[in-house]
């Protein structure tokens, strides 16, 4: 093997279900926070920080527009050596959310959240679940290794 050459790292990924409910939200949240830890982001980071955020928006927005009665949301996290990359999947497929830049009216309590998402990633789509019903948002942080 020549010396200039190292194997590409490998991908490392984090995945899980959780339940439709804030306590289910909270909990991804959280362990979106530990894993990044875990690959070498610290808590205090700002890819911590910001993929953190990123993920409140989504599982919250799992839980309040994608929420189908007995069905729980999959969260997948995922690293290569320049991206990390979060997906939500809940099984609503008739609620897709608005693809504005526009702010809601100053007085209206949600709409923002996926222009938060907008301005914090790199990347971001809404994609339809494959030989199932529902969706999948996801976002995705370019950062750098040192």
């Amino acid at each position: 093997m020549n010396s200039e050459t190292s194997p590409a790292p490998e991908a490392l990924e984090f995945s899980m279900r959780f339940t439709s409910s804030p306590r289910g939200a909270r909990l991804a949240r959280r362990l979106v926070s530990h894993q990044l830890d875990t690959w070498g982001h610290p808590y205090a980071s700002p890819a911590n920080e910001t993929l953190t955020l990123i993920a409140a928006e989504l599982t919250a927005n799992a839980v309040r527009h994608g929420h189908v009665a007995g069905r729980d949301f999959h969260l997948r996290l995922t690293r290569t050596t320049d991206t990390l990359r979060i997906e939500v999947t809940d099984t609503r497929s008739e609620r897709l959310p608005l693809l504005s830049h526009r702010e809601p009216p100053g007085d209206a309590e949600s709409g923002r959240g996926l222009l938060v998402v907008a301005r914090l990633a790199n990347r971001w789509a809404i994609s339809p679940r494959t030989n199932a019903p529902g969706k999948t948002v996801w976002a995705e942080l370019c950062v750098s290794r040192h």
